[in-house]
């Protein structure tokens, strides 16, 4: 497939497939939905505001040696160069320990004559500290770019996963040739934008300057992109609670959620899925300088059926808890260290590394926070549970990885105490009324918490997170059982389910699971709510007799328990691809019972590829229990509308 160029203002065809992983196994083309991208002429005429000269008036926080805090008194060439630096080093480490958290204090950044421009690797945070997203200017580009072959071939995004960027406004300037015709966020899981503001031209979720550029994200939230959001290759995308000006295509599960401008709804041609709010939300906590005070967290309040963002016609609402309220870690420290603050009443703020946790790290004060900067990454030792939640509410859990580790964990983390008896034994038990949101407390919130069985090292976990409270909301979630990297293999990272859910009223926005060996999401609460699901079945089982149980082929990708009388999911995703033996069929993605009160909307099923003998690399047989039939071709979904 020859390159794909674009120059202003010519329109452009974007072209690409779904296969997310090795290069080697890219055989099957997908052609995308064509979309005329007119971009938009003269970027470089931008007006653009003086940097400022003045420093901060408060000294800045030791945030530990990962930690980069920038301020508008910087020269340009002084923050590239530094930016610069840590891409070279992380653009490629998909596997490796180094973290970094990039920040930006209140100000301008970047000219037209000088536009700073940060290339986004792996394992790295760029976030604004101001109140609002326009109190921090990025005059130039934030972008995350295709990953090539050594040769400059096959250049794709299906593994850009483990970064972000949050809270700062992208003025789109700068760039050479085709990189100024865009800010270039093509991502696939696990690399959210937050609280952004993108404007002076397209935002594209596609790196269309190499080829064949596939993509397979991803999670905006609370953001805002006056012009053109280019979807391009992405195959599924969630956008919640935020304003486009024009959104290009869709390819196969385009969610939009409380979302100013969004494509009507029109799957699955094309395969939108609008809600016209979020039944609920709560906003990820952020690092803020609070003017004379100092540093602070902003813990912003759950909003139930919510659009648009939090912030652009009126300050977010929610409270502010000064940094001296909060334990600050290194990486290094234990445990042990860790529980003596939380037991004083500290909240956490886990600074950019890998922590080897040897016991829980136990959460027990209502309306605790625990924010990880730069994907800090919890890592369990001899079998340990390294998150545990108890029975309470309005804790909030966001931006760490959680990994598992040789020894298997029952779980790598507990929200509310476990439930073993009750209607709902036979998938994992929930029983009675449980934490999550008391009287008067927020709801507890999980938002960019990621999870991994293997990739890094060798990892066996049987769950990696289980919901046991009421009222939790689940905000971007990726659970993966890893196909590449270390450790990786059917009797080597073993890992049952990504996620179970046993508490009533749990809401999820953004629930991607992949890969694990038996039912990849088990939710057996009353009223659970599902906005998107993304799913990959394991590539590994070596055999159907490895991969059945029941009289059931294969195992589901989202389960909903036999005793559950009300639940709803909006715009569902599985796909398959069997690469050591392609005849496995799966009997169906998604099975549920059949009742009224459990409702799903806008469901795909794919595979993904053939084999070298072109042979199928895999089917599924229904989309949801016995209705949809079998996929049949590379790349073209079977879609289910409305079930039941």
């Amino acid at each position: 497939m020859s390159s794909i160029r674009l120059s202003p203002p010519t329109p452009s065809t974007f072209s690409g497939r779904g296969r997310r992983r090795p290069p080697r196994l890219l055989v099957a083309a997908l052609v995308l939905v064509a979309f005329l991208a007119t971009v938009s002429a003269g970027l470089a005429g931008n007006a653009a505001a003086a940097p400022l000269t003045k420093p901060p008036t408060t000294a800045q926080p030791d945030l530990g040696p990962n930690v980069r805090i920038f301020d508008p008194g910087m020269p340009t060439s002084q923050i590239r160069a530094t930016v610069d630096a840590i891409t070279a080093q992380q653009v490629g480490n998909e596997m490796g320990t180094q973290r970094y958290s990039l920040l930006f204090e209140p100000g301008t950044y970047g000219t037209a004559a000088e536009p700073l421009i940060i290339q986004v690797g792996y394992y790295t945070e760029v976030a604004g500290l101001g109140a609002s997203p326009t109190d921090v200017t990025i005059n130039g580009h934030v972008d995350v770019y295709n990953q090539c072959a050594a040769d400059g071939t096959n250049c794709i995004a299906l593994n850009n996963f483990w970064r972000s960027v949050s809270n700062l406004t992208i003025n789109v300037m700068g760039g050479a040739g085709c990189r100024s015709t865009a800010t270039f966020w093509a991502v696939s899981q696990a690399a959210p934008m937050r609280r952004v503001n993108v404007t002076g031209g397209t935002l594209s979720l596609m790196d269309y300057c190499g080829s064949p550029a596939y993509a397979s994200g991803g999670f905006i939230a609370d953001s805002r992109a006056a012009g053109t959001v280019v979807n391009g290759s992405q195959q599924q995308f969630l956008v919640r609670d935020s304003t486009v000006g024009q959104w290009s295509n869709g390819v196969w599960n385009q969610v939009f959620a409380g979302v100013e401008g969004a494509p009507a709804q029109s799957f699955p041609t094309p395969p939108y899925t609008t809600l016209a709010t979020s039944p609920a939300s709560r906003e990820k906590p952020y690092l803020y300088r609070d003017g004379p005070r100092g540093y602070a967290v902003f813990v912003p309040d759950a909003r139930t059926a919510s659009s648009g963002t939090t912030w652009a016609s009126r300050p977010t609402a929610g409270h502010s808890i000064p940094l001296s309220a909060f334990y600050v870690t290194r990486p290094g420290d234990s445990a042990r260290t860790i529980n003596r603050q939380l037991a004083r009443g500290k909240n956490l703020l886990v600074t950019p590394g890998v922590y080897d946790i040897d016991r829980s790290i136990e959460v027990k004060r209502p309306d605790t926070v625990v924010l990880g900067l730069g994907i800090a990454t919890l890592t369990a030792v001899g079998g340990a549970v390294p998150i545990k939640v108890a029975d309470v509410g309005g804790v909030d859990i966001a931006g760490l990885m959680i990994d598992a580790g040789t020894t298997n964990s029952p779980t790598l983390l507990q929200v509310g105490s476990s439930r073993d008896k009750g209607e709902h034994a036979d998938d994992h038990g929930r029983v009675g009324d449980r934490g999550g949101a008391g009287r008067g407390s927020a709801p507890t919130a999980l938002q960019d918490v990621f999870f991994r069985v293997g990739g890094p090292h060798a990892g066996r976990a049987t769950t990696t997170l289980e919901i046991n409270s009421d009222h939790v909301i689940v905000d971007d979630i990726w659970a993966w059982r890893a196909d590449h990297g270390q450790g990786v293999g059917w009797d080597l990272n073993t890992s049952d389910t990504g996620v179970v859910v046993n508490g009533d009223d749990v809401t999820a926005t953004g629930l991607f699971s992949e890969h694990f060996q038996k039912d990849n999401v088990i939710w057996n609460g009353e009223r659970g709510r599902t906005v998107f699901f993304q799913n990959e079945l394991p590539y590994d089982a070596p055999n159907q007799a490895s991969w059945q149980h029941d009289g059931i082929l294969g195992y589901a990708a989202y389960k909903v328990g036999a005793s559950v009388r009300q639940h709803e999911l909006w715009g569902g995703g599985s796909y398959i691809f069997c690469n050591v033996d392609p005849t496995l069929h799966a009997s169906s993605a998604f099975q549920v019972p059949r009742r009224p009160g459990v409702r799903l909307h806008d469901l795909s099923t794919v595979v993904l590829n053939r084999d070298a003998q072109g042979r199928l690399t895999g089917t599924i047989d229904n989309v949801v229990n016995d209705v949809g039939g079998p996929t049949k071709d590379v790349g073209t979904p079977v879609s289910v509308v409305s079930y039941p």
